[in-house]
């Protein structure tokens, strides 16, 4: 009955919807709902794919004044499945990928449908780039409202630290256009706190200079040793070295030596983006931390770094996340992440850090929703099958692990959360953000419309 209600009202968007509509009985309803944790299996009411943000308008006030659930997608790419539900309407912004770029002043709009790889590509044409992740099938709407952690953290900061403006429909239907001057509130928490104040339609950047990196992976044994010099060798490095060091079990691969195979290692993900004859000096410390069984690392255009997208291939992986930040890989959190990995029956989990540092830490803490810059690692637990009927064994399995690890605090990232139940986005921003983040919520979403995503209650 709630599906065919919510079905009848939004189906009634009136002449001035210029977008589509997608039924629950029209043939490409069942490809439009999927997202990319294939874990996440629900059957919106209704998908509506807006043409701008005047469409947007007409279905955040639509839903709001019939009181309709709404979610809003942009890649599809939520851990814990907020960019879909069960009886919701479907705000779908993918038809919205329009990219405008200003080579000479170094800033670039792109709509909220646009894809980190597309633009990437885009803007690379001109010698030029944004931070944002290292997957190119991720939405550059929902991974800039997040926070955005990447390739280029150590020398360009977050994605939202490049991020001038955004075009945004708040609650009451109004169309803005915010930034630093123009109501700077709103725009404190749009950089951080996800699509809880409105659904952003277009987001202006500033695009900075980069031609070719050097990337690869360094595979090392994950010994001790390896794993307490890891965190304190890569903050040590230059601001153009970012890592992503992942931990997980040497596959059976013919290049990796027999006593190693089934066994943790370290997939050493680095990239240079600094000058081409300093690379190489840069890496020296890395090789250094024991000797590699393998080192891929070579020239490349930074587009390379994020994988094509494949519109006509659908979610494979039923993926469960958790995350937190540390300091470093002590002796207590690497004893659970080494008995973890290699337990009778464990599922394939990797266990990947980002390390941070570098331009990020040079943005006062309070400067942005986002504010846990001071941090110098993230940890992102992963456990990804393609064997959907293990979805929820793997889901208690990595709550399990999260819960073992030691942290100084709960601290966490809220673009790697999962569905870990509605209070969990505390943990997501310190104490006074929260606070703030709630007034705000009461000021522009009082009667919490965008309740959806990881929500954050109107104070």
């Amino acid at each position: 009955m709630v599906l065919q209600e919510t079905a009848r009202y939004a189906s009634d968007l009136g002449p001035r919807f210029r977008g589509r509509v997608i039924a629950p009985d029209a043939a490409e309803y069942d490809r439009a709902r999927r997202v990319h944790n294939a874990a996440v299996d629900r059957h919106p009411a209704l998908i509506v794919r807006p043409t701008d943000a005047d469409d947007v308008a007409l279905v955040v006030a639509h839903a709001r004044e019939r009181g309709l659930p709404l979610v809003v997608r942009a890649g599809g790419h939520s851990m814990g499945g907020h960019s879909t539900g069960d009886g919701a309407l479907l705000l779908d912004l993918s038809a919205m990928r329009g990219v405008e770029i200003d080579a000479v002043g170094r800033t670039a709009w792109a709509d909220a449908g646009v894809l980190a790889g597309e633009y990437t590509s885009a803007t690379h044409a001109h010698g030029l780039v944004t931070p944002f992740g290292d997957t190119g099938s991720v939405g550059v709407a929902g991974i800039t409202l997040g926070g955005g952690v990447g390739w280029l953290v150590r020398k360009h900061g977050m994605t939202i630290d490049s991020l001038l403006a955004v075009e945004i429909v708040t609650a009451d239907g109004r169309r803005r256009v915010v930034g630093a001057v123009e109501d700077p509130d709103l725009f404190w928490a749009v950089r951080g706190a996800g699509a809880n104040f409105g659904v952003v339609t277009r987001l202006q950047f500033r695009l900075h200079p980069l031609g070719d990196v050097l990337a690869g992976d360094i595979l090392l044994p994950a010994t001790r040793e390896v794993l307490h010099r890891l965190v304190p060798t890569l903050l040590a490095a230059p601001d153009e070295l970012t890592a992503m060091p992942t931990i997980m079990l040497a596959p059976e691969d013919p290049a990796i030596p027999d006593a190693h195979r089934g066994r943790p290692v370290v997939y050493l993900s680095v990239v240079w983006s600094g000058p081409p004859d300093a690379g190489e000096p840069a890496l020296a410390p890395l090789r250094a931390l024991a000797t590699p069984m393998s080192d891929t690392i070579a020239p490349k255009p930074y587009p390379d770094l994020f994988s094509p997208v494949d519109p006509d291939e659908g979610p494979t992986w039923a993926i469960s996340s958790r995350a937190l930040f540390l300091d470093a890989l002590d002796d207590a959190m690497i004893d659970v992440i080494e008995r973890r990995l290699t337990e009778p029956g464990a599922p394939e989990a990797i266990v990947q850090l980002r390390v941070l540092g570098g331009a990020m830490t040079r943005v006062p803490g309070d400067a942005t929703a986002f504010g846990w810059r001071d941090r110098p690692a993230l940890l992102w637990l992963i456990t990804p099958d393609k064997d959907l009927a293990r979805a929820a064994a793997n889901e208690a399995w990595t709550a399990a692990f999260r819960a073992e690890l030691p942290a100084d605090g709960p601290a966490t990232y809220v673009n790697f959360m999962g569905d870990e139940g509605a209070d969990a986005v505390r943990d997501a921003y310190p104490a006074s953000s929260y606070a703030r983040l709630r007034e705000l919520k009461r000021r522009y979403d009082p009667d919490n419309v965008f309740r959806a995503n990881h929500n954050i209650r109107p104070a």
